[in-house]
């Protein structure tokens, strides 16, 4: 089933606008091009709209925030949700200041998202209002483990009945669920986390996903992280003995690029809860 949903969106290679932040654009851009999607990057006020009006789904990443950006956000968002596209957002950081918590919140007020992906401890900001979010990572109290699975899974589903969305949760063990169902995902490899972007990557696939399978929005955003997870996993294997994170980057988007139904098929870790 998850495999239909790569296959869809390297049939169809919907354009995704990306209002995401200056550290990882080119990354995000490129993991795009790699599963055969068409990148669109604009953030200005005056041009957002337009450009998100070419496309069919918009991915709002609150990385590198400000207050133009914000504007830029608000008059895409509302284009895409008046012209029916998917709608993306990564709360950044959400928890680790005000400005970025009362972003997040206040998108999420004005902006009717089809899904949300974030770390546990910003998700946990954003619903309970109590995340403890370390900069732009999770704080290790916060972390999905197999002790306290259920629980985790039993708040994610609540979550996303309350935020009306899909919510993908990641980290050691990556959740996607809506109010009903959830898949747990064992996908991925600790040392993504060395490399910047993973994250914003999966965001802006997350959205090309979704829109190719719109009627299959819960099983294209668990594709979307299984793809991903798998990538790091392959990219690992691929490393040679003196390569580093730049070359583990590398090799991850060249492992989305490669990445077919079949190697999802057969790479994928998860079960449906």
């Amino acid at each position: 089933m998850l495999a239909g949903c790569i296959e869809r969106v390297r049939e169809k290679g919907p354009m995704i606008h990306n209002i995401t932040n200056y550290v990882t654009a080119n990354d995000v851009a490129n993991v795009l091009l790699a599963c055969g999607c068409r990148p669109v990057m604009s953030d200005e006020p005056e041009d957002a709209a337009e450009m998100t009006a070419l496309c069919s789904g918009l991915n709002i990443n609150l990385g590198t925030l400000n207050k133009r950006t914000i504007e830029g956000m608000l008059a895409a968002g509302r284009k895409s949700r008046e012209l029916g596209h998917i709608l993306v957002l990564d709360p950044v950081g959400a928890g680790a200041s005000r400005f970025r918590t009362e972003t997040a919140r206040m998108l999420l007020r004005e902006l009717s998202f089809d899904a949300v992906r974030g770390n546990i401890s910003e998700i946990k900001t954003l619903v309970l209002g109590n995340g403890t979010t370390k900069g732009v990572d999770a704080d290790q109290a916060d972390a999905v483990t197999e002790e306290d699975l259920d629980g985790r899974i039993g708040f994610v589903k609540e979550a996303a009945g309350e935020m009306d969305c899909i919510l993908i949760v990641t980290g050691a063990l990556d959740l996607v669920a809506d109010r009903k169902r959830c898949y747990v995902i064992r996908n991925g490899r600790p040392e993504m986390g060395q490399v910047t972007g993973t994250g914003c990557q999966l965001s802006g696939l997350t959205a090309a996903f979704l829109a190719a399978n719109p009627e299959e929005k819960l099983e294209a955003a668990a594709a979307a992280v299984c793809s991903m997870g798998l990538a790091g996993e392959i990219a690992y294997r691929n490393l040679r003995k003196e390569e580093g994170n730049a070359s583990y980057r590398n090799r991850i988007i060249d492992a989305i690029y490669h990445m077919d139904a079949e190697t999802l098929e057969k790479g994928a870790r998860y079960e449906l809860c």
